[in-house]
């Protein structure tokens, strides 16, 4: 009997229509069987204050703690805001570093993208996105960078349509949840 794979989806937009939320949410359609992908949202989460950390943690970094504590890998897109990624992934990421040196990133399988109306798609935020999860020892997929330039035409109903791009993405998620099953205990 096969056990459900859990996989976390963070988007690092904000925004009603943003093209991040609308390609995790097309990942969660495509995955069959055993596998399933929970969007948890951001938009609840304060800025990082260390003073309110701890036993003091907001009810939203508690939450989103537990759902990364329960998630056999993650799945994160984010923007390209500045040449970086958005500040409220960082931010988010930044109360999942703690407490220091036990993070519930740690350990933990990650696989990113980036989506930007530019051609580039977003590689400078996805550099910088790889840098801090590197710094949070989260363990990065192996798998080639998954950048997605011109998204606003990729982009129908809010769903990612782009046969090259969706192709591309869907085989790092095998990648990712490849990586999360292996690492399961039996």
């Amino acid at each position: 009997m096969t056990s459900t794979i859990n996989l976390l989806g963070l988007s690092g937009s904000l925004r009603q229509q943003s093209a991040h939320t609308a390609i995790l949410n097309t990942v969660a359609e495509r995955l069959a069987g055993p596998v399933r992908l929970t969007l948890h949202g951001l938009e609840h989460i304060p800025p990082y204050n260390e003073d309110h950390d701890g036993v003091h943690a907001p009810l939203a970094v508690v939450g989103l703690r537990a759902a990364v504590a329960q998630a056999d890998g993650i799945l994160i897109g984010s923007p390209e805001y500045n040449h970086g990624m958005s500040g409220v992934l960082k931010n988010a990421l930044d109360w999942l570093s703690r407490p220091h040196g036990k993070s519930v990133v740690s350990g933990r399988p990650v696989l990113c993208f980036t989506a930007s109306p530019a051609f580039t798609g977003g590689v400078r935020a996805h550099q910088q996105l790889n840098e801090t999860l590197w710094a949070i020892q989260a363990t990065m997929v192996v798998y080639p960078q998954i950048v997605i330039g011109g998204v606003a035409g990729k982009i129908e109903h809010g769903r990612l349509v782009d046969t090259a791009a969706c192709t591309f993405l869907m085989d790092g998620v095998g990648a990712l949840i490849e990586q999360a099953s292996s690492g399961r205990a039996v």
